[in-house]
């Protein structure tokens, strides 16, 4: 697995995640990639998505997106887990607080998915 903020190659894309323009997809392939592109289908979730890749660290505290989103707490847990089930993000609890990171591959999948 690619570390945090690492440049994931090409090659590495078409091995796991064939083009959807090159092949038809098996049921199961459709499914995940729906998946991931409805997680993506809401403006709350594109920007917590651009603020993970923007951040210095590589991760965000949960505490750290209700102001910029201007979302309440709850609100912004549900967009969080939404990223989390389509394996768009990971969560670590540390302490009291859950700290969310990329998950860069499957972003590189869902992107080389639609590649020709």
């Amino acid at each position: 697995m690619a570390e945090r903020g690492a440049t994931i190659e090409v090659a590495e894309v078409a091995e796991c995640c064939p083009s959807i323009l090159a092949t038809p997809l098996e049921v199961d392939d459709a499914a995940g990639l729906a998946r991931g592109f409805a997680a993506l289908a809401d403006p709350v979730r594109l920007r917590v998505l651009s603020m993970l890749a923007a951040a210095p660290r590589g991760e965000v505290c949960v505490c750290d997106f209700v102001t910029p989103l201007g979302k309440a707490q709850p609100t912004v847990s549900h967009h969080l887990k939404v990223l989390v089930e389509a394996g768009l993000v990971h969560g670590e609890r540390r302490g009291k607080w859950v700290w969310y990171s990329l998950d860069r591959v499957r972003l590189a999948g869902l992107r080389g998915a639609l590649g020709a």
